[in-house]
């Protein structure tokens, strides 16, 4: 018995040796807690802290891989914010979506620069030595800064803040439906419509009842003042259209009837001026005949002389008078005009 005690006396004395040398070969960090995280946490409380001094911000959510690589590089970067005098912070999207909102995140991550209230979107890589570099050499400089609407203390940007968060807070009361509460996707959907309708509702009903408190109605007597006002307003103007319309039938009448005057007189000139021309052509035509007529006679004379040989003196010569052209000659002439104007129409057609 006595032999059996002292084996498990020496087993055990062998186990505690052992133990105390494996203690005393692990490493000092070991023993040494874990440094605390230098990255600020950022929130819908505190954010307006990087309106002052030089910030850098990280967007990120836990289920993102690429916001998960930088981790590593963003912690380092933290570390040397000292050094470098700059604060560096982080939003986690999801349990801030007002933020996020504020900042009007699309992609993820993504990183901004603030310095003194004016924010810039970096739009490098993660890496430290990319980052330090950006601060060392101020590349931040020469990014456009966000100003306006779209800067981050904007009130635009504050209404969008809260959109996102309002929807930040549907989200998750969606979750909290289906994965909590087990209820099907679509009873929420069903939900969230009716919900909204009866929001719209009351909006809508609040509205009314402001602008009625605000409004002050008129009296009956003012009232009816005001309607026969307009309705002389409105006779005053029918009649006023009315008779511009008669005015410019009157002036379209008058010029139509002037423009009829201007045509008659023209056809009259020109008719008359035809008839002169006949008349020109007719005597051209009958004085030819004439002409003709007087030489012929001209050479009976003249042989009737040579036959009797009587010799008359100059005083009892006697003028000639021409003679006047015949109805005949009038009407052949005429027949010959005739001819010749409906020659030329063919011609012409």
């Amino acid at each position: 018995m006595a032999g059996g005690r002292r084996g498990l006396l020496r087993t055990a004395l062998l186990v505690a040796w052992v133990a105390a040398l494996a203690a005393a070969e692990r490493p000092e960090q070991a023993l040494v807690p874990a440094e605390p995280s230098r990255v600020q946490p950022m929130t819908a409380s505190n954010w307006t802290l990087v309106m002052e001094g030089e910030w850098m911000l990280k967007f990120y959510a836990p289920w993102c891989p690429s916001c998960q690589q930088t981790d590593s590089e963003w912690e380092t970067f933290a570390k040397n914010g000292e050094t470098l005098q700059i604060s560096v912070g982080k939003v986690d999207v999801i349990q801030e979506p007002g933020l996020s909102g504020r900042f009007f995140v699309t992609t993820l991550p993504a990183f901004f620069h603030a310095k003194d209230g004016i924010f810039r979107r970096y739009r490098g890589p993660g890496i430290f030595e990319d980052l330090q570099n950006y601060i060392l050499e101020k590349k931040w400089q020469s990014v456009e800064p966000l100003t306006g609407w779209k800067s981050p203390a904007s009130l635009t940007m504050s209404g969008m803040a809260g959109l996102f968060s309002i929807s930040g807070k549907i989200w998750h009361l969606h979750n909290y439906f289906t994965v909590t509460l087990g209820i099907p996707a679509w009873c929420s959907y069903v939900f969230f419509i009716i919900a909204t309708l009866v929001f719209g509702l009351l909006m809508g009903l609040v509205l009314v009842v402001i602008s009625e408190c605000f409004y002050v109605p008129l009296p009956r007597n003012l009232s009816e003042h005001s309607e026969q006002n307009q309705r002389s307003e409105e006779a005053q103007g029918a009649e006023q259209l009315q008779d511009a319309e008669e005015e410019k039938d009157d002036s379209n009448e008058e010029e139509n009837k002037d423009s009829l005057l201007d045509d008659e007189e023209e056809k009259e000139d020109l008719g008359d001026e035809d008839e002169a021309e006949e008349d020109e052509e007719v005597d051209n035509v009958a004085g030819g005949v004439n002409e003709e007529r007087g030489d012929t006679s001209d050479q009976g004379h003249l042989t009737e002389a040579s036959v009797t040989q009587v010799e008359v003196e100059p005083e009892e010569t006697e003028a000639v008078s021409p003679e006047q052209p015949s109805s005949a000659d009038i009407e052949v002439a005429k027949d010959s005009l005739r001819q010749r104007k409906s020659q030329q129409a063919n011609k012409e057609l």
